[in-house]
């Protein structure tokens, strides 16, 4: 690259930067205006954000229906749970007592809206135009331009002029057709039957195309489409049309999924609910990144000069870029979306790490500077890629199995991993490149790599194996003791295992910030629980404290208090017993999800390894990460919520990219050697482990870094979240360098058919 050419790169990218980051700081601004605003007006001008965040509606239903049983129950919860997710992936819905139900919708604010979306019927009818008599089903109603029906659903069903319900679908999705008349495209619902109604809808299309008569499609108390039968239709497959849009068609096609719920329900009330978080929450988190990525900056240019400062221009274009994709793409920002981002930016740093290493390594062994980056990058190239690909693969698993905070977390990831490569692998590399060619060519300016002594870990390998065991050991000895004193296995917040929704009118309005430094501790000091979520009516003088279940007598001294402390009118006063928002679904997917995502690592890592030594051993460590978090949840007893799914997600994905980049150095030291005894197979592993330590350390740190900055200026609720985080992350570094290629070396020495020592 020419000088001139060199300036001419450093300017664009500079001048990119400054133009996304004029742009981020409006959606940032726009989004601080927007949070809480209670007629939405400026919400769409910034991220949406989720309930923890921002608040949106709430809505509680009353089920008509008298003593609905649990599993009936159960399904207008999932029912309405998918119905929610047209909105965003970051809802919850709950029971309420023995008759309600309560849906909240985060970055919303028009519940009318909301209400006609979520609280109609979804009931999908298929209707003859006339009975076996003759008599016509529907007619034109000229007065409202619409058809209508001439008889109740109940006399249509009974008489057999219902051929189908929603129940007979076996699929609805949004799609495209041509318009044979005018040519355009135009959206439509397409569905397809399942085996038996396909022959019913055959046979009363067959009917319908002989007598020249149509099949009205009845759907929400109204007919949605009255198409006339052109011919007998066989196939079992069937199209709406006349939808005023792509959207409406989407949505249409959710609610036929979903079907027809089996409890009639009732709006009881509707409200714009605060922040559960409070308003200082993202503030803080803003303010702890901004920080935290200024000291990951400081130090990248501390350790690698010239290198530093292309990673930390890229870093910050990596920042920008991610705020942007999340508003573009209107994904619903939660806190285990952070969580995502910081993963990300950990991630991002990584990749640079790892080049800069091998620059600095072909620079040791005689290389030019020039040749050293080329290098650099190509050698860089497949560990960055493996373990990027590795992480991705688990983020797309979780975005299509996961539901909920699950798929809100892949979401985030998932534009983190993309962003993290284009910055590290593109633009870093141009900076790197125009730096050089505009006149800093002295290695002074890239650093040299020391030669190493190589450290013997895989003598002391059974010693780390011990020190895991136990630790794990004690946290599995903690659960069962805590169980048999009736304090559960973990300390399962009111998102698990639901509690106790209490709603009082304070007679004056409270912020969030204000109920978090005065109510709270009052009502955590009455039931002995910190683990207290607390929403501000928008508009009222009303206030909802959910904690975990009170009995009588303390729900008694709770309203006490209230009366007492904050002369709260007692009759105004209102406990009720509530589900929990993280329903077993929902449990269930991630469960699923995360199970399926490792077995696509595990193929993914035996691919490319061509040994599934490397993917078993690497799984196992992730394991042991996973499990030396739950021991810390349960020995200290952290608060097991939302953001507990959120945890466990990034240190997956965090523990699984750390090993891939040893692993990756130990296929490069292997290359080319058939067979190894045991001490050179041992000299391998612990050379590949010294040659990559400087990396994991470096990469732990910057990760540590973002995660120390919201353990320490974050909320309560924050810190929560943070702590057996950053938990995770030193943990996933252990076991990288620890665990994971001691378990290898093992299996290299003990399994397989080239294993070294033999029976």
């Amino acid at each position: 690259m020419k000088k001139s050419k060199g300036w001419i790169v450093l300017t664009v990218i500079l001048a990119f930067l400054i133009l996304l980051g004029y742009l981020a700081v409006g959606t940032i601004t726009a989004t601080g205006k927007s949070q809480g605003s209670a007629d939405g007006s400026s919400s769409s001008e910034g991220i949406k954000l989720g309930l923890d965040l921002s608040g949106g509606v709430s809505i509680t239903y009353r089920i008509k229906d008298e003593n609905p049983s649990q599993e009936d129950i159960n399904d207008t919860i999932a029912k309405l749970e998918e119905r929610a997710e047209t909105y965003t992936t970051e809802y919850s819905v709950y029971a309420v007592g023995g008759d309600r139900i309560t849906v909240e919708i985060p970055g919303v604010y028009d519940a009318n809206q909301v209400l006609e979306d979520l609280g109609s019927p979804g009931s999908l009818y298929f209707i003859t135009q006339t009975d076996a008599d003759g008599n016509q089903n529907y007619s034109w109603n000229s007065a409202t331009g619409d058809y209508a029906l001439n008889y109740d659903l109940e006399t249509l069903t009974a008489n057999g002029s219902v051929i189908l319900s929603g129940d007979d679908v076996k699929s609805a999705e949004a799609a495209y057709e041509t318009d044979q008349t005018l040519g355009t495209q135009e959206p439509v619902v397409q569905l397809q039957f399942n085996d038996d109604a396909a022959d019913i809808f055959g046979e009363a299309t067959t009917n319908a195309y002989a007598s020249g008569q149509s099949i009205g499609i009845y759907y929400d108390d109204h007919f949605i489409s009255v198409p006339t039968v052109k011919n007998a239709i066989l196939s079992g497959d069937c199209v709406i049309n006349n939808m005023s849009s792509f959207e409406d068609a989407q949505q249409l096609a959710t609610f036929i999924r979903v079907g027809a719920m089996k409890l009639q329900l009732e709006e009881l009330e509707s409200n714009v609910v605060g922040a559960q978080l409070g308003g200082q929450a993202l503030v803080t988190s803003l303010k702890a990144a901004i920080i935290g990525l200024a000291l990951v900056m400081l130090f990248m240019i501390v350790m690698y000069g010239v290198s530093g400062v292309a990673a930390s221009v890229a870093l910050a274009l990596y920042s920008v870029l991610v705020v942007e994709f999340i508003y573009w793409f209107e994904i619903t920002l939660t806190l285990p979306g952070i969580a995502g981002i910081i993963l990300g930016i950990g991630m991002a740093v990584d990749a640079n790490v790892i080049i800069f290493a091998r620059i600095r390594e072909e620079i040791a062994a005689g290389k030019t500077v020039a040749v050293a980056i080329k290098e650099g990058y190509k050698k860089a190239m497949s560990a960055i890629l493996d373990g990027q690909v590795t992480t991705f693969i688990a983020a797309l698993v979780l975005m299509l199995l996961g539901s909920g905070t699950v798929k809100g977390f892949a979401y985030t990831l998932m534009i983190s991993i993309i962003l993290s490569l284009f910055t590290s692998l593109a633009i870093a590399r141009l900076l790197m490149q125009g730096a050089y060619a505009v006149g800093l060519k002295s290695e002074k300016f890239y650093g040299r790599a020391k030669e190493r002594k190589p450290f013997n870990f895989m003598k002391h390998r059974i010693l780390y194996f011990c020190i895991s065991l136990a630790v794990i050991i004690a946290g599995i000895v903690g659960m069962v003791a805590y169980n048999a004193n009736g304090k559960g296995i973990l300390n399962y917040s009111l998102e698990f295992v639901g509690g106790t929704s209490t709603t009082a009118d304070f007679g004056q309005e409270y912020t969030i910030e204000e109920i978090e430094g005065t109510i709270v501790p009052e009502v955590a000091d009455v039931i002995g629980d910190n683990a207290i979520q607390a929403t501000a009516v928008s508009g009222t003088t009303r206030i909802t404290l959910k904690t975990r279940t009170l009995d009588l007598d303390e729900r008694q001294a709770v309203n006490s208090m209230l009366v007492e402390k904050f002369g709260v009118d007692e009759s105004t006063i209102e406990s009720q017993s509530i589900s929990s928002t993280i329903s077993s679904e929902m449990r269930t997917s991630a469960i699923w999800a995360v199970v399926v995502a490792c077995v696509f690592m595990l193929l993914y890592i035996w691919f490319r390894f061509k040994d599934i030594r490397f993917a078993t051993s690497a799984i196992a460590a992730l394991v042991h990460d996973v499990l030396i978090v739950l021991a810390a949840y349960a020995l200290v007893r952290i608060s097991v919520g939302n953001t507990f799914i959120a945890c466990m997600l990034t240190i997956v994905g965090y523990s699984v990219n750390d090993t891939i980049v040893i692993f990756d150095r130990i296929r490069e030291n292997l290359h080319g050697v058939a067979k190894h005894t045991k001490e050179e197979l041992a000299e391998v592993a612990n050379k590949s482990l010294t040659q990559t330590l400087a990396r994991s350390i470096n990469t732990s740190i910057t990760t540590i870094i973002m995660v120390l900055m919201l353990i320490i200026l974050g909320v309560s609720s924050i810190r929560e979240f943070a702590i057996p985080l950053l938990v995770g992350l030193i943990c996933g570094s252990y076991s990288s360098i620890f665990i994971a290629t001691e378990l290898w070396y093992e299996m290299k020495m003990h399994l397989g058919k080239d294993r070294i020592c033999k029976k």
